[in-house]
């Protein structure tokens, strides 16, 4: 069963906020309480010091206890009255249950008096249990001496039992009770309402960014989310909104890519189909001029699938470089020669400069090579008769190895430089897929230097010519030291 994440904060706020008045209920009501208790302490304290000097003045006037129960009665009974707080009438020692309330702002305990005379006999009990009996020691409450020129002629125990029902101090207590009560339910509806409203709010940003998570997963790459806020939602708004054209623009370039692959596919395969139906048609002869033409668009085809092949794996990261200590300058060498037969037949001179101190580099010569055949293949496709290009190989200041690969060709247009590294890119859109290839050459380049930790920049057009026409192109290579 699905909750949401609205339910789940509301539930653990709601519980913070019943403990937390459950906590501050308890600790009120207890503070109160206390604080009450030890105001009629005081109160039964005070009135209890004025009771014995009250006996005591009885006591030297009389003599003796006799009749003090009468003068109990009547000294509580004054006192209530005239403290407004009027117990449960007058004592009466018939009554064995009676109890009675002592004055005092608020006051409402039970309380039981004892009266010991000064050989331990007990010569008033409010309850009416123990007159004539010794007093025990473990008789609960407070004694007060009562003494008659410095001689103790008794003792007064006061203890006291129950707050009565009905009396000020239990309506006290109880309407203490009800404001708290009504505070902590108030006080828990206020924070509900505020709650709702707060993680509502709090929760629509990621409302917002799952119905727009739902959409993606979907298909639907346009779907963003609105920011409107500054804090940690806004972030992951904005990375998912970045995310999102992220995966728009992959999948823009991935229905592109399907369209190049079928069509560059498609150019051979069609080819390769017609000269098959034509012989078989015997339009065309079944010689060895016909199956060079097959051979050929057969070899286009696996290139094709090759360097298809070759960009998956470098994409994913799944290219793996056989690396070796070999000597660049050796291998750009070998290279410029095996390109001679494309070079000679233009009159292009090919000028190379390599710093001495380069003699060995950590690389996968195999995929080295690779990377100088596309680029000075494009070179010398682009430079006309009799121009020239040029090879620099030095050490820069950093330590890594950079190669600069210099034409004189027509240059590459400033509106296509962006692209020149994407797959099935041409600048000159005029190419036959034949001479100059699907497109997929620098693409391979760029990966390619990538894969050996590098980088590779383009600047065109590098001269100026005749007429003020700007010429020529520069690829520069910079490889770091083996890793």
């Amino acid at each position: 069963m699905r909750i949401s994440l609205f339910f789940k904060l509301m539930g653990a706020f709601l519980v913070l906020i019943l403990i937390s008045a459950l906590v501050i209920s308890f600790t009120t009501l207890s503070s109160t309480r206390h604080a009450f208790n030890q105001f009629s302490s005081n109160n039964r304290n005070q009135w209890s010091i004025r009771l014995s000097e009250d006996l005591a003045f009885f006591y030297s006037v009389s003599d003796s206890w006799e009749g003090v129960d009468e003068f109990l009665t009547s000294v509580i009974y004054n006192d209530a009255r005239q403290s407004g707080l009027m117990g449960r009438g007058r004592i009466d020692r018939a009554d064995k249950d009676h109890t009675f309330q002592i004055s005092g702002s608020m006051d409402g305990y039970n309380l039981r008096l004892v009266l010991v005379d000064n050989t331990g006999i007990v010569v008033f009990d409010s309850l009416n249990k123990i007159i004539g009996q010794t007093i025990s020691s473990d008789e609960p409450g407070t004694t007060y001496p009562v003494s008659v020129s410095n001689d103790q002629v008794g003792t007064l125990l006061v203890s006291s039992g129950e707050i009565i029902s009905g009396s000020p101090a239990a309506n006290f207590l109880e309407s203490v009770r009800r404001s708290i009560l009504f505070s902590v339910v108030a006080g828990v509806l206020i924070a509900i309402v505020m709650g709702a409203l707060l993680f509502n709010q709090f929760t629509s940003p990621l409302r917002q960014l799952q119905k727009a998570a739902i959409a993606v997963g979907k298909g639907d790459f346009r779907q963003r989310v609105k920011i409107q806020s500054r804090d940690e939602f806004a972030e992951v708004g904005l990375s998912f909104n970045q995310m999102a054209e992220n995966l728009e623009n992959a999948e823009v370039a991935r229905q592109h890519y399907m369209a190049d692959v079928a069509h560059e596919l498609r150019t051979p395969l069609t080819a390769i189909q017609g000269t098959v139906e034509a012989m078989q048609d015997q339009i065309l002869p079944l010689d060895e001029e016909q199956l060079a033409i097959l051979h050929t668009q057969t070899t286009l085809l696996n290139r094709l699938v090759d360097d298809l092949r070759l960009l998956t794996l470098a994409e994913t990261g799944q290219l793996k470089l056989i690396r070796s200590m070999v000597n660049p300058g050796v291998i750009v060498k070998q290279t410029v020669d095996s390109l001679k037969p494309m070079t000679t037949p233009k009159n292009i001179s090919v000028l190379v400069q390599i710093d001495p101190e380069i003699q060995e580099w950590q690389l996968d010569s195999h995929r080295f090579i690779q990377i100088l055949n596309n680029l000075l293949g494009n070179a010398i496709r682009y430079t006309p008769e009799n121009g020239t290009i040029s090879i620099l190989l030095n050490r820069v200041d950093s330590g890594d190895m950079e190669i600069k690969i210099k034409d004189t060709g027509i240059g590459i247009p400033q509106d296509d430089l962006p692209h020149i590294f994407d797959r099935f890119y041409r600048a000159d859109k005029s190419r036959a897929r034949i001479s100059g290839g699907a497109g997929l050459g620098l693409s391979i380049v760029k990966h390619l230097v990538e894969a050996h930790g590098g980088k590779i920049t383009v600047n065109s057009p590098v001269s100026e010519y005749i007429e003020g026409q700007s010429m020529g192109t520069e690829f520069v290579l910079r490889l770091p030291a083996g890793q």
